[in-house]
Parts: C-alpha cells; structure tokens; sequence
C-alpha cells in the first residue's frame, strides 16, 4: 500500500518557521519528483515547491527566498522549510510525490493526506 505520512504542521506566529517532513512507503521503485502543495480555504490547491530526482527545484512564485524544498531519496522522504511565514501562508499543505512502483507498469501519482499550517498575525 502506498502511504505518503506528513508530519511538521502546526501554529507558529507571523514570521517564524516550520519544516514539514513527507516520507513515502517503501512500495516506490523509483520516486522522480516530490512536490508540496497547498489549499485554502475557498482556494484551489497550489504547488508551492517540487524537487525532482536530481536535484531541481522550482517554487511558486509567493514563497521563494522563503521555502527551501529538499529530498533525501535513499529515504523516500521530502522536506519543505519554510522561514518567515506570512498569515497568508495558512492553508492544508499536501505532500505530492510522481514515480513507479516496484510492482507498477507506469509512474503515478500520489497524495498525502495533508497537515495543517495555521499562521497568526
């Protein structure tokens, strides 16, 4: 059974920092790209940062020079440091992780079920 387990959310006042964590179960073969995303309330759900297998990365434009994205693949894990958080930042935020089981024909993708981050003004 694929499980993508978030951990990290939680409340922090305007301008502090949280570092959310995604570790993927041990059904992946191969992982290409690891992804965070966030929801709203009333909103779309939005890429906030991806990092693919290499080692790119591309982030939204609202929180660059604010989130790093950074994988360690030998654990299947993904990480999102976010620094000087806004009130703005408040939302469900949602590990995404594209890649190839060991017993699948195709790379799929696959959703955590989301932590929440609250920022206070």
């Amino acid at each position: 059974q694929v499980q993508l387990v978030e951990s990290g959310g939680g409340l922090v006042q305007a301008g502090g920092s949280l570092r959310l964590s995604c570790a993927a179960s041990r059904s992946f073969f191969r992982i290409n790209t690891m992804a965070w995303y966030r929801q709203a309330p009333g909103k779309q759900r939005e890429l906030v940062a991806a990092a693919t297998r290499v080692g790119s990365t591309n982030y939204a434009d609202s929180v660059k020079g604010r989130f790093t994205i950074s994988r360690d693949n030998a654990k299947n894990t993904v990480y999102l440091q976010m620094n000087s958080l806004k009130p703005e930042d408040t939302a469900v935020y949602y590990c995404n992780a594209e890649g190839l089981l060991r017993d699948g024909l195709k790379s799929e993708e696959y959703w955590g079920q989301g932590t929440q981050v609250t920022v206070s003004s």
